[in-house]
């Protein structure tokens, strides 16, 4: 894709949307996270008008987003304080705005779009969450690896560990949920709850949970 497809004065031309169909990556010079293609053109940047254009372009963030969020393990993402680089082009001057990370954020919370995040509800109801989970394992991944580590692979059936001891004991420090935000490893727990795997027995980090 070349200048000539952004239009002049800051308006943006349609693209067509044949340009986000590949899958190859770029190296960012600040980190061995490797970027997809598509972040190298400009117009990858703004939101496009052409509605099937734009479904591959956020499909394309979308993956995105869940990839560099595995690969810095990051569990939450916050509008306000966004990860360095992930919205910003590594080798342009551009940078997706703010309006368009949410409306990026919404789609990716929709059912239809795989439920890759999901929004914290904020402290007051009159204002828009800023914060959100990002699934790049679903809870129900998440649930599964969790128990098949304790039961299976530690022999812990009918123990019982703590909130901390799961999310920064000394045996963790190899899980993927290593450091895990404690209210979304409670979301994790209440999967294997409601599946009769696990009971929790008190609250905050001191909480213990017993494996069946």
């Amino acid at each position: 894709m070349d200048a000539a497809l952004i239009a002049r004065q800051g308006a943006v031309s349609p693209v067509p949307s044949s340009t986000f169909s590949t899958a190859t990556t770029l190296k960012a010079s600040t980190s061995s996270f490797s970027f997809p293609s598509p972040t190298s053109y400009p117009p990858f940047y703004t939101l496009q008008p052409n509605l099937t254009t734009r479904a591959k372009q956020l499909t394309y963030w979308s993956q995105l987003v869940v990839s560099y969020a595995q690969y810095h393990r990051l569990f939450k993402l916050s509008l306000s304080t966004p990860p360095p680089g992930l919205f910003n082009s590594p080798t342009l001057p551009r940078s997706l705005s703010p309006s368009d990370i949410r409306l990026l954020l919404d789609w990716m919370s929709e059912p239809a779009n795989g439920s890759k995040i999901e929004w914290i509800p904020a402290a007051s109801r009159i204002t828009n969450s800023e914060t959100c989970w990002v699934y790049w394992k679903s809870l129900g991944e998440w649930a599964d690896e969790l128990y098949a580590w304790v039961v299976e692979e530690t022999g812990q059936k009918g123990a019982v560990l703590t909130v901390y001891e799961l999310r920064e004991g000394e045996q963790t420090k190899r899980c993927a949920w290593y450091g895990m935000d404690e209210d979304l490893l409670k979301k994790v727990l209440q999967v294997l709850v409601k599946r009769g795997k696990v009971q929790i027995f008190g609250q905050d980090e001191e909480a213990g949970v017993k494996f069946f």
